[in-house]
């Protein structure tokens, strides 16, 4: 796979488990790591050493949205680079342009099955 290193940013922790069991279905050698809230996850991938190969972005989450959060990323010279997937539950064309405008490299829709999301991911993580 292309990409090792996985940051998931979502406020649901039940999401961000069932994310992470489709990415380990894969058997490969990948790490994720995950934050809850959008804010502390910039404040943290500033201060970081390794940064991660892609970043999986919610967009509906307090205090910082996922917009917000990927407008910061942009403004930020070191950040600015990683790839950014969209995840959201909304399928709406006009949403999906106006967040790769923004900076994201993919948006998806969050799959209603879990073979779904295993067949999204492994697209991604592949290309």
């Amino acid at each position: 796979m292309k990409y090792q290193h996985i940051l998931v940013i979502d406020d649901d922790p039940e999401d961000i488990e069932i994310f992470s069991e489709a990415i380990n279905s894969f058997n490969q050698n990948i790490t994720i790591t995950s934050s809850t809230d959008a804010l502390l996850a910039l404040e943290d991938l500033k201060k970081a050493e390794i940064l991660p190969d892609i970043i999986f972005l919610d967009l509906q989450m307090p205090r910082l949205t996922g917009k917000d959060f990927l407008e910061k990323l942009n403004e930020n010279s070191t950040l600015q680079n990683i790839p950014v997937v969209v995840l959201s539950g909304q399928s709406d064309t006009l949403i999906k342009d106006t967040y790769q405008k923004i900076g994201a490299r993919n948006y998806i829709c969050k799959p209603n099955s879990y073979k779904e999301l295993v067949n999204e991911l492994r697209k991604i993580l592949q290309s």
